[in-house]
């Protein structure tokens, strides 16, 4: 029988008496996943992520942590569970040791060595001396995940951890979550509106939309759920011609700008086809492109 670390049925939730900011919303985030909380922005993910760290007061429904009520295990569970909302609270003219320090003495019980261990695992004991006013964003973003990493919790809970980060911060809190969770077994629930930063990092997904769960499985399960159709956007020094070979293949296309038009094929062995009757045609094409049919779905599920 799988074991859920985080588990809610029916949960809801209202900051004003005439609608419903959480409905009813049933999650399951097995022991050991990684799991995306999928949504775009004002979807309530954050109120979701509130009301499990018991910092707002559920209006209906059940929250169990670690097979327990809510209710019954909050201060229990307090020592299990790391948690990043949004910016980490930093001291920007002390240095990260110092900040670890002063976070460790409130959690009370953590050793000298476990704060170094922690700096070890972020990978930022190279910077340890060094003031955090004088950190990227994406280094304090590690150290906040270092401080919420000092109790060693069986569950870490990420509020758009890759929020303000430039493309070299993203992979490496990627890599760090994946790390956390292999290497050290740690639960991962993460909110993000990025479905390709979901696809990368997370093993299980749940796509939420005005406070209502729309999808909830595996990432490979959203990823089968699309169709077998594929897009392809079509490169190419001769748009028109492009647009001519297509309507005598009656297949359907949109005309991006001069060089790319885009289209939709049954099948991945299509696209020889394609390429060939254009070429034929004496179009030149310079690039093909397969979209990511999961961003459509993901938009069809969060649009109205």
């Amino acid at each position: 029988m799988k074991e859920f670390i985080i588990k809610t049925e029916n949960l809801s939730f209202s900051y004003a008496k005439n609608r419903k900011d959480i409905k009813n919303l049933s999650l399951k985030v097995p022991k050991g996943s990684i799991y995306g909380f999928l949504g775009p922005n004002g979807s309530g993910k954050t109120t979701t992520i509130r009301l499990l760290l018991g910092l707002l007061k559920k209006n209906g429904g059940v929250i169990e942590l670690f097979d327990k009520t809510i209710e019954k295990s909050r201060i229990e569970n307090l020592g299990k569970i790391g948690a990043l909302i949004e910016n980490p609270s930093l001291y920007g003219n002390l240095n990260a040791l110092e900040n670890l320090k002063i976070a460790a003495n409130y959690r009370g019980n953590i050793s000298k060595e476990r704060i170094e261990e922690v700096l070890e695992i972020v990978k930022l004991s190279y910077a340890k001396h060094k003031k955090v006013k004088a950190y990227s964003l994406g280094m304090k973003q590690r150290l906040g995940l270092a401080i919420s990493l000092l109790s060693e919790p069986s569950l870490l809970i990420l509020d758009e951890p890759t929020n303000g980060l430039d493309p070299k911060g993203i992979i490496e809190m990627r890599e760090l979550i994946k790390e956390l969770n292999q290497n050290h077994g740690t639960t991962i629930f993460i909110s993000s509106h990025l479905l390709s930063e979901i696809e990368k990092t997370c093993t299980h997904v749940g796509i939420i939309r005005e406070g209502e769960m729309l999808f909830q499985d595996t990432v490979n399960a959203l990823q089968e759920s699309q169709n077998d159709t594929l897009k392809i956007e079509i490169e190419t020094n001769d748009v028109q011609k492009v647009k001519e070979v297509l309507s005598t293949q009656s297949l359907s296309f949109e005309e991006i700008n001069d060089h790319t038009i885009t289209t939709t094929v049954n099948h991945k062995k299509d696209i020889t086809t394609v390429i060939d009757t254009i070429r034929n045609h004496q179009a030149e094409i310079y690039q093909i492109k397969i979209m990511n049919n999961l961003e459509e779905l993901f938009l069809s599920l969060t649009e109205n």
